[in-house]
């Protein structure tokens, strides 16, 4: 793994100083927000904004690469994204902060698909695996780390817009310099709703209902925090559960995953979600249970995204795979955009703890669900299945495609490396009967 590292640590620090400062801007919207009086489904549009142009630069990003190349295109997103940071407190109005959060969606996307054709590119078929973990550890570090980062500061001020806007533009040097070669950036089309849930209805629903969820805990947990009158210390902590939770509990979950009936896992995750999202709802302002709440659910949330991506691969050719994966990240696009304005109207008209009750709504749909599919279609066996890999949905389709072909390609081996085995032992019971 030492060795690995060595290989990569540049992109990798680049990819934590981005997080950082990506980080800090989401939660920052909510303390911001709350500051300057926003209401709540103010704040679900704002929020779902960033996913809106996220999903747009995921698209549109390889082919901008394809025509000026990698390093113009990547410079140049980060330029708007430094500015875009600076500029939201000079313009405290919802419908700004709206346009600024489609542009900053739309540069972080393509920022991270350009980052994630390097660190491709720099990793081999032996090595690409341990790449992938790396990434999504340091994708979650920075993140918690930004959380930290927030108490240095006051929210009604520019000072802590200004440091995200640095850690972003500072993160591109080591990136920049790291990446030598000019890989190839080429992401599948995205497979069709209607074949895409025919191959597997459990993940096609299951990733559009956790992209709500995902968007909700993101960008309204901050939100939710300013109106039941938490500190930003106590804020930045009630964040920095959700992801620490995936950060725990990613490792345990996959290694579960591929040893049992995925849809049996995808259905005790949804409810342990669920409790922990009720626990919330009536926890009033016992903070510690706010935080236990967070833990659980930020931590189901995570692993599910895995859970989901390979669950689908399970059921399909080596060929169909990054087609697929196209699809999940569109489906699940979807998802993030309308969950923020679902739990906005609801927290706008129902007050702040509504934020528990879409959340633990949303799971029991998704628990629900894959029961009903269990009824429906007989369980693959184990051996069959594909490697669980640890993808986060913070990821480009991109770094969603390698992880799922690499799966494959490593459960291939697998099943070659046990034929040839059970041959060889053959063999010799052959030779010693002679």
């Amino acid at each position: 793994m030492i060795q690995v590292l060595t290989s990569v640590w540049a992109l990798l620090i680049g990819i934590v100083l981005i997080m950082l400062g990506n980080g800090m801007h989401f939660t920052l919207i909510g303390l911001r927000g709350g500051i300057e009086g926003f209401s709540s489904a103010e704040l679900a549009i704002v929020t779902s904004g960033y996913f809106a142009g996220f999903l747009a630069g995921a698209r549109l990003t390889p082919r901008m690469i394809r025509r000026v190349g990698h390093v113009r295109v990547f410079a140049a997103l980060g330029s708007f994204t430094s500015a875009a940071l600076i500029a939201l407190p000079l313009i405290p109005e919802p419908w700004a902060w709206t346009l600024l959060r489609v542009i900053l969606g739309f540069c972080m996307s393509g920022i991270y698909v350009t980052a994630e054709s390097w660190l491709n590119d720099s990793s081999t078929n032996e090595t690409r695996g341990k790449v992938l973990s790396a990434y999504m550890i340091a994708q979650t570090l920075g993140i918690i780390g930004a959380q930290g980062l927030l108490t240095f500061g006051d929210a009604a001020n520019s000072a802590l817009f200004i440091v995200a806007s640095i850690l972003v533009s500072i993160s591109f040097a080591p990136i920049l310099l790291s990446a030598s070669s000019v890989p190839m950036t080429e992401a599948a089309r995205p497979m069709g709703l209607k074949e895409l849930f025919a191959g597997s209805p459990l993940s096609t629903v299951g990733i559009f209902l956790l992209g709500c969820v995902y968007a909700t805990q993101t960008g309204m947990a901050a939100v939710f925090g300013t109106q039941i009158d938490m500190t930003t210390g106590q804020i930045a902590a009630f964040v920095a559960m959700l992801f620490a939770g995936a950060l725990v509990f990613q490792y345990p979950i996959g290694w579960l995953s591929d040893r049992m009936d995925r849809r049996t896992l995808i259905f005790g995750a949804s409810m342990v979600a669920m409790g922990a999202s009720m626990l919330g709802g009536v926890s009033g302002d016992n903070f510690v249970f706010l935080m236990g709440a967070a833990f659980l659910a930020g931590g189901m949330t995570t692993p599910l995204y895995a859970l989901f991506l390979a669950y689908t691969n399970d059921y399909l050719p080596l060929e169909d795979m990054p087609a697929a994966s196209g699809g999940l990240v569109l489906t699940f696009g979807v998802g993030a955009i309308l969950g923020p304005l679902l739990a906005g109207w609801s927290m706008e008209h129902f007050g702040p703890r509504s934020f528990w009750l879409v959340l633990a709504v949303t799971f029991a749909v998704i628990a629900v669900y894959a029961l009903y599919r269990m009824t429906r279609r007989e369980s693959l066996p184990v051996e069959e299945t594909e490697r669980y890999v640890s993808v986060l949905p913070t990821t480009s389709p991109m770094a969603v495609e390698t992880a799922g072909v690499w799966a494959a390609e490593q459960a291939e081996a697998g099943a070659e490396a046990a034929s040839e085995e059970a041959a060889a032992k053959e063999t010799g019971k052959e030779s010693r009967a002679e």
